[in-house]
């Protein structure tokens, strides 16, 4: 549900957590997650001492989103797998949808009509996804000792990955665009969530445990994630 307090428009959603989190979600909305014993007061309290946070960070995602990339399905266009940019191209004798073959990202068409060429590639990527982020996760769960209960490819929201009470992880077909070292901290992070609920101190330095060079990661995905999209 939506609510506003002052000139802030946000999204907020109540939990057993013990703290409370301000996040820029990758549409620009302001999500606010806190525990459920704290009242209406406490919350405008907190959205009134991260109000200068909140304007930067705002204004950081309009900087990065200005330049959204809107990519059309023609011959020639580029589309990201793994990190790479591919180009496209339409062709008519194949019996998959789209394949990835001699440096192309090859779509079926017939006499160049396409039908929902945005389904073919997500199709694609979560099928990708879905072995090469389970393989990742199964090899790092292994190295922060945790044991996650599933691992699912899909259209989230705002998220590039969640997780689950379960311990089901959730990740973003979209996250196949990203090199395999930002798919790896993506997995990484999710994964000390099921060791910490919030990002406390004891998360980032599980995280650091496993992938030293984590913010550089991190950074990466944050002024490069407009760009990842169909």
């Amino acid at each position: 549900m939506t609510r506003t307090y002052k000139d802030i428009t946000y999204t907020l959603k109540k939990s057993d957590r013990k703290t409370a989190s301000i996040y820029i979600e990758r549409d620009g909305t302001v999500s606010v997650l806190v525990p459920k014993t704290l009242t209406k007061t406490d919350i405008h309290s907190l959205l009134e001492t991260k109000r200068k946070w909140i304007y930067r960070n705002l204004a950081q995602w309009q900087d990065m989103n200005a330049t959204r990339i809107r990519r059309q399905f023609v011959s020639g266009e580029g589309f990201l797998y793994l990190g790479r940019s591919y180009r496209l191209k339409l062709v008519d004798d194949q019996s998959e949808r789209l394949l990835l073959k001699d440096g192309y990202f090859c779509l079926k068409s017939d006499d160049g009509e396409l039908q929902n060429p945005d389904e073919a590639f997500k199709t694609f990527y979560k099928a990708k996804g879905q072995q090469r982020i389970g393989d990742r996760v199964t090899h790092y769960a292994q190295r922060i000792g945790v044991e996650p209960t599933g691992v699912r490819i899909l259209e989230l929201k705002n998220r590039w990955a969640s997780c689950t009470p379960a311990g089901r992880l959730n990740f973003h077909w979209k996250c196949m665009m990203a090199s395999a070292t930002v798919i790896d901290y993506i997995v990484v992070h999710e994964l000390a969530h099921l060791r910490y609920l919030n990002h406390t101190k004891a998360f980032w330095n599980q995280v650091d445990k496993v992938l030293p060079d984590y913010r550089d990661r991190k950074e990466w995905l944050r002024r490069n994630g407009a760009g990842m999209n169909l």
